[in-house]
């Protein structure tokens, strides 16, 4: 980040590692959460960027914060789970499927099945990535397989989920919720990338959130998949922090 030039200030979800539990927590009151920590930095504006479960999150900082955020970039994120036309669970491998259908059956399957993957994490961080392993596409493979990247994931999972899976079980709750806040009416501008082999977030999500986002610019990369959005980071970086509004040189 230092040779970037950028300051970047990450937080813990409500649940995860040692942020208290929010419960019955919507994904709209991220932006309540991010707005006190740049009070308590002194920034008046900034801007936000979200990956996978943290992309809802970040465009609710858009959207509720727009005096604020500059800019949001939102990488392999979901659509909400009541957008119109979109076949949700369309795409999405087994593993995906179990859990939100888990999910349908109510707050105590959901947390028994997120509680049994929790402790086996605890246990042994990458137990996550040998469940996942088999139903990730190739390109997702070799992402992981960086030993680098694999540090950085194995040491997230542990953090996030050493203390309890709540932030884990409140993120589902949510997703599977109204948000919060209305896309249609956001102004900030957005950038969205996504793999187009996702099978974790299918590609058919990114594409909904474009139609109904103004202002938003989506990257669609071939031959990439979920974990791919870790190489492009520093792309996205660039693009928050730059007077750039397209999404040349982010990753496509």
């Amino acid at each position: 980040m230092h040779r970037l030039g950028i300051r970047l200030i990450c937080f813990d979800r409500p649940g995860y590692g040692e942020s208290d539990r929010l419960p019955g927590r919507r994904v709209a009151d991220a932006a309540a959460d991010v707005s006190a920590i740049a009070d308590a930095l002194g920034l008046a504006k900034f801007a936000v960027v979200g990956r996978s479960g943290g992309g809802p999150h970040a465009l609710a900082c858009a959207a509720l914060l727009p005096e604020r955020v500059t800019k949001a970039a939102v990488l392999v994120s979901v659509a909400p789970r009541e957008a119109e036309g979109l076949d949700w669970l369309h795409g999405m491998t087994e593993w995906n499927l179990t859990e939100y259908e888990a999910m349908a059956q109510g707050y105590e399957r959901i947390a028994a099945v997120t509680n049994a993957t929790a402790d086996a994490v605890r246990a042994d961080p990458a137990s996550l990535l040998a469940m996942l392993h088999s139903e990730l596409p190739d390109s997702d493979r070799r992402v992981v397989a960086d030993p680098g990247i694999r540090s950085l994931l194995l040491a997230t999972y542990a953090e996030g989920l050493r203390i309890s899976a709540h932030g884990w079980i409140d993120d589902d709750v949510a997703f599977h919720v109204p948000w919060g806040f209305d896309l249609a009416k956001m102004t900030t501008p957005v950038l969205l990338w996504h793999g187009a082999g996702d099978t974790i977030s299918p590609v058919s999500h990114v594409k909904w959130l474009a139609e109904h986002i103004p202002n938003a610019v989506a990257v669609v990369q071939a031959g990439a998949a979920h974990f791919a959005s870790l190489n492009v980071l520093p792309d996205i970086l660039r693009w928050v922090t730059s007077d750039q509004h397209s999404a040349d040189g982010s990753g496509q």
